[in-house]
């Protein structure tokens, strides 16, 4: 996420489905929506960007105004930067929007919400309470004091655990400080105005205690947006190389050695031409449970879905199976590249990301699972899925 704040706006053309408040908000802003064909064929209505900002995804996400993100070309791999920063930015936002949402329910199942609830019948505070938008803005900026202070009370504990860490690099550190931050940024509003108006009152120790507690813990769950994202770009290099090596053998059929062929640049750009020309896709797309327009339960899950049209399903199936028994405890990532012999397709060997994504989704308490299958438009289709 580093990466993503440098770069201001990344040039990778997407398409955005947008979820019924998202179609509503756009449509009141006269903004025409777009009608876009999908992988599989599917038709939806959003809008398309061939660039953007990330910090106005972010926003789109944490307003639940978006439910799918598709990126598709010929070729991706020239944008893995691009792609990278992209995923990591959708999980985050996830987890921002998971950790308010968490947190404005623990508020309000406190003691001290509990108690005004049953000395104020008629000013419920609950999550069907409403509050003038600009009202609340001047109110909130009228405590910026107070916000200031609850902040600094709930992240000190853990900026001094972080300092004193050990084994960790400043880079890393300050990562962490930042991700702190953000985390209690985008938090609602109104959670704010719950908070300084019950400030002083008895049990609030209650609420700085949990916010700080679930915090460390959705801080440990961002690790997972490295290891998808690698994971995520071996799987679209593998994609491509197929397509690229299916290709080469129609257009060099001439050629001993079609894998050498592939990594002569000028070779590779007439391979990608040829692709473009037979509108030979992988598709990458980012569904995001979220809106009134999904189903109860939805809001935390996530599912990258990877489309190829090379006829391959059951062998990556069955690489995808063998590799999530990969026991990952022997080696590092890093011992796994140095065990490859020289010039071994180590496209393949981003299978184990898998694995590692396991363990780790394991230690968080993140749902995961994957699985490969064909679609009925004849696409061989790779699933992520998570539950945060």
């Amino acid at each position: 996420m580093a990466t993503v704040g440098k770069k201001r706006i990344l040039d990778l053309p997407i398409k955005l489905v947008l979820t019924q408040e998202g179609s509503t908000f756009f449509i009141k802003q006269n903004k025409k929506l777009l009608r876009f064909t999908l992988a599989g064929n599917v038709e939806e209505y959003g809008i398309s960007l061939d660039s953007f900002m990330p910090e106005n995804i972010q926003r789109l996400i944490l307003a639940n105004y978006i439910s799918k993100i598709e990126i598709s070309q010929a070729e991706l791999v020239s944008s893995r930067q691009e792609i990278m920063d992209l995923s990591k930015l959708i999980v985050f936002s996830l987890l921002y929007r998971q950790y308010d949402a968490f947190i404005f329910k623990q508020i309000l199942a406190s003691p001290v919400i509990k108690k005004w609830n049953r000395l104020n019948p008629t000013s419920i505070i609950d999550e069907k309470s409403h509050i003038n938008q600009q009202y609340l803005a001047d109110l909130l900026k009228k405590n910026e004091d107070i916000i200031y202070q609850t902040k600094k009370e709930i992240l000190e504990p853990l900026y001094t655990f972080i300092n004193k860490a050990t084994g960790m690099r400043a880079e890393d550190k300050n990562m962490k400080l930042f991700l702190g931050e953000k985390f209690l940024n985008n938090l609602r509003p109104f959670t704010w105005f719950i908070i300084t108006k019950f400030k002083n009152a008895p049990d609030f120790d209650l609420i700085v205690r949990t916010i700080r507690t679930s915090l460390n813990e959705y801080m440990d769950k961002t690790k997972i947006a490295e290891f998808t994202s690698l994971l995520l770009m071996e799987l679209i290099q593998s994609a491509e190389n197929m397509n690229m090596r299916n290709a080469a053998k129609v257009l060099f059929q001439h050629k001993e050695n079609l894998q050498e062929t592939l990594y002569d640049p000028k070779v590779r750009q007439l391979i990608i031409a040829e692709l473009k020309r037979k509108d030979e896709k992988v598709f990458v797309s980012w569904k995001i449970g979220g809106g009134s327009n999904t189903s109860i339960g939805t809001q935390g899950k996530m599912q990258i879905s990877l489309y190829n049209r090379a006829k391959s399903a059951e062998a990556v199936k069955e690489n995808l199976n063998d590799m999530k028994k990969a026991d990952v405890k022997r080696n590092s990532l890093i011992d796994f590249y140095k065990a490859q012999p020289e010039g071994s397709d180590v496209c393949s060997l981003g299978m184990y990301y898998i694995s590692y994504l396991i363990e780790q989704c394991e230690k968080v308490n993140v749902h995961f699972e994957s699985n490969a299958s064909k679609s009925a438009a004849d696409l061989t289709v790779v699933n992520l899925s998570f539950g945060f």
